[in-house]
């Protein structure tokens, strides 16, 4: 699949890159991208959600009648759930959400994203280039350049540009990122991918590891 190569200022030049058929062409598995973004997500949890148990309750332990006899449910103490301001039953505790994926089922959910996005020209190929001062106004300029402005709109580059990262910063829904840290879930948060000429090669690279 050959595309056109685009430049900084939005016009499409007179190259063109041939893509490759193994990372943009495949059958999409959609199992591969639903684990890949479940780790993903659950990875990021921090886990530390908390309710108080009976143990942990401050509270009189007094028996607040006799068992049995009175017509009414038997109830331990003035912290047994069933009351306003009593302990929760069974209630979240801290825990981790970590699991791990087999490093092929993740290839397999990165470039099928990446297919996705080219199947529905979702990615724009951008000859290479930075800012010489890091100024967001530069970076809008850019996005109006291509018309993207107000969407989720990640730039992948070959390296890690501190003026391009910087003048991205403030913009809500930009995200700069290295090819080599590219992942599915980044990938299909976009609304379109913009990827500089040379860090096609790198994301080959790591999309056959």
């Amino acid at each position: 699949m050959e595309v056109a190569i685009y430049n900084i200022n939005g016009a499409k030049t007179e190259r063109k890159v041939k893509l490759n058929k193994a990372v943009f062409g495949i059958a999409p598995n959609d199992h591969a991208i639903y684990l890949d973004v479940k780790q993903f997500m659950a990875n990021n949890r921090q886990g530390t959600h908390a309710t108080l148990e009976v143990s942990m309750l401050s509270g009189s332990t007094r028996k607040l009648h006799r068992q049995k006899g009175t017509g009414g449910s038997r109830k331990g103490s003035i912290k047994n759930p069933i009351f306003r301001g009593g302990a929760r039953t069974f209630g979240p505790q801290p825990r981790d959400y970590y699991f791990k994926l087999n490093k092929k089922l993740k290839r397999l959910a990165r470039i099928s994203a990446l297919s996705y996005k080219a199947k529905e020209n979702g990615l724009t190929i951008v000859e290479d280039f930075s800012f010489d001062t890091p100024k967001t106004r530069n970076f809008i300029e850019l996005l109006k350049n291509f018309e993207v402005e107000g969407k989720n709109i990640l730039l992948v580059t070959n390296d890690a540009d501190q003026n391009l990262v910087l003048s991205a910063r403030n913009l809500e829904k930009v995200k700069v990122m290295n090819a080599a840290d590219l992942n599915t879930y980044e990938i299909l948060k976009a609304a379109r991918l913009l990827i500089t000429e040379s860090s096609l090669k790198e994301i080959e690279k790591v999309s056959k590891n």
